[in-house]
């Protein structure tokens, strides 16, 4: 009896002591397929990519010994290198993942962009990874249980708690993606699946859990007030306070840099295409059997200045120079420039780029009326000379392919005001809300005029089609990339639309054709839309055409071009007796 007296005491004396641990949680996000530092469009060294962040990685795990490294999605997209790996020779074992193997990551959770190529390069990919890919709120629409992996992995770490990684998606793709890539798969909610499986992880004795949800903030961290539509888009703030029971928060998909706590939760989203590295410190302590998190914090780690790793490097050298031979092919030879030396001024008046590319969509899909953006500000185009596959990359950026769809007047009204709300104008100064580039669209086979001077939501002072006032309630027919006529960006007033025509070569490939095809290019603008920075009425008026009049006739009676009346009306035809044409004040 006094040995199992002695026995019990010594167990709680055990069971009492205190163990400290230190976890360290590294996360990549939205690399999208960028290893090497270089800008692509001109081979520019840059200050992002994996192989600068590999560095980092590697003196952290040669100084620390409890790491756990994740990537939160968008891995094989993006970059001229991931498109000729998965559309050009998708042979040999993805860029992405080779590096990934050799950098030892622990655990990688879908993005939405992880579904551009299709099935087939996606399983691919999955297949050649040392680690899971996974997401538990993406499931077969059978079965109800995760398509790919388990949704969560568990980490018995060497004398240290149990780990648990759950994997969650923004369960928005549907709104985005081509529906043959996701058919038989459904996108579940992230807050409710995220907490079903923080419970089964709970039951199981996992000590320690951490979320990757490949997905931003919704809401302010500070005060909670909504940054944008509640669309189910992001619902990183719905799962940092609803889903319970979570030590660490890992963030995708807004392409922003942030470490960060709400409450006591550490929050990291580590920008994107490598530019940063973020980290999660958990300190525990083991006591009386249970390990607990006493304190965490949460960090950025810039790129900027790293030596790139020379080994990740050498390991993708092989595609890396087939992609760079690729890129270098010509294509055409162009007459003048295509080119964006100021985005701000390109986003408000009709340019060669632009209109370019909408010429492409209506070409290859026959609308009359085409939409595209000016992705973002490092879109540049190209100047007068030969034109390759690299400037064709370079301007669209995505692997999206074009639906036809069949919309009122006033959905094309409506998605002007959205789009004319990409300004902010105080002051008589021009300034940008927070609406990304990627959703600002600009317009061909229409005629409008966004006035800065009106506000938000007011903004669209003229409309017209086919040398006449555009009508609310009559149809049209429009070429959108997929994203945009799913109702992506959250131009919702597409989404559902007929679908007239499909056409699912994608957009970068519909341009290198339409260069060979026509071999020379001459940049034009047919002047059709403008964003005027004083009111309307003082710059336009109204002109009734008369018998006799033409297009030239009414251009001198203004004092203006001939171009200039047949941009602002969409003018495709012989003007007649009675039409309202838009015109210059006298």
């Amino acid at each position: 009896m006094k040995r199992f007296f002695v026995f019990f005491l010594l167990l709680a004396f055990l069971l009492s002591f205190v163990f400290a641990y230190t976890l360290t949680i590294l996360e990549t996000t939205d690399l999208h397929g960028h290893i090497y530092p270089v800008d692509y469009s001109n081979n520019a060294t840059t200050n992002y990519g994996l192989a600068r962040i590999a560095t980092l990685i590697q003196k952290i795990k040669s100084q620390q010994q409890n790491v756990l490294l994740f990537d939160d999605g968008d891995l094989i997209q993006g970059s001229p290198l991931e498109y000729y790996h998965a559309a050009i020779d998708n042979s040999g074992i993805d860029p992405m993942i080779e590096i990934m193997n050799y950098l030892g990551y622990n655990a990688m959770t879908l993005g939405n962009h992880e579904f551009n190529y299709g099935q087939q390069v996606l399983r691919k990919a999955i297949s050649e990874a040392n680690f899971p890919i996974t997401s538990a709120n993406i499931v077969n629409a059978e079965t109800g249980k995760p398509e790919y992996g388990n949704g969560y992995v568990i980490f018995n770490m060497k004398d240290g708690p149990t780990v648990g990684y759950i994997a969650l998606t923004t369960q928005y793709i549907p709104n985005w993606e081509e529906p043959s890539h996701i058919k038989g798969i459904d996108f579940l909610d992230a807050v409710q699946t995220g907490q079903k499986y923080v419970n089964l992880l709970k039951s199981m004795g996992v000590d320690v859990i951490i979320i990757g949800y490949h997905g931003g903030l919704e809401r302010n961290p500070a005060n909670g007030q909504p940054t944008e539509e509640l669309t189910g888009e992001n619902e990183g703030y719905a799962i940092a306070t609803q889903v319970n029971g979570i030590s660490a928060l890992l963030l995708g998909h807004q392409h922003l840099s942030y470490a960060l706590k709400i409450g006591n939760l550490p929050v990291v989203m580590a920008s994107y295409w490598g530019n940063a590295l973020g980290k999660i410190t958990l300190e525990l302590e083991h006591v009386n059997g249970k390990w607990t998190v006493i304190s965490s914090s949460a960090t950025l780690i810039s790129a900027k200045g790293v030596t790139p790793d020379a080994t990740v490097m050498s390991l993708v050298q092989k595609e890396e120079d087939a992609t760079q031979k690729w890129l270098d092919q010509p294509l055409g030879t162009s007459l003048g420039d295509f080119y964006v030396s100021n985005p701000l001024y390109a986003r408000m008046r009709d340019n060669p780029l632009i209109q370019f590319v909408n010429t492409v969509q209506m070409y290859y899909s026959g609308a009359k009326i085409s939409s595209t953006a000016l992705f973002n500000d490092q879109v540049r185009g190209w100047k007068k000379g030969p034109v390759t596959m690299r400037d064709v990359m370079a301007v669209y950026i995505y692997p999206n392919t074009l639906n036809v769809i069949e919309v009122k007047g006033k959905d094309i009204r409506s998605a002007l005001e959205q789009t004319a709300s990409y300004f902010t104008f105080n002051n008589n100064e021009i300034g940008i809300s927070k609406m990304p580039g990627y959703n600002y669209d600009m317009y061909e086979g229409i005629s409008y005029v966004i006035d800065l001077t009106k506000p938000v939501g007011q903004r669209i002072v003229w409309l017209a089609y086919n040398g006449k006032p555009l009508t609310d309630d009559a149809t049209y027919d429009v070429v959108l990339n997929n994203y945009r006529s799913g109702g992506g960006g959250n131009y919702l007033m597409f989404k559902g639309k007929p679908v007239v025509k499909s056409v699912m070569m994608e957009v970068s490939e519909l341009m290198a054709d339409y260069i060979r095809t026509q071999k020379v290019l001459c940049p034009s603008v047919d002047e059709n839309w403008m964003v005027i920075t004083k009111p309307f009425e003082t710059l336009f008026q109204t002109y009734t055409v008369s018998q006799g009049d033409t297009i030239e006739s009414i251009a001198l009676k203004f004092n203006t071009s001939v171009q200039k009346i047949k941009g602002l009306n969409a003018i495709v035809s012989p003007i007649k007796v009675g039409e309202l044409l838009l015109v210059p004040q006298n």
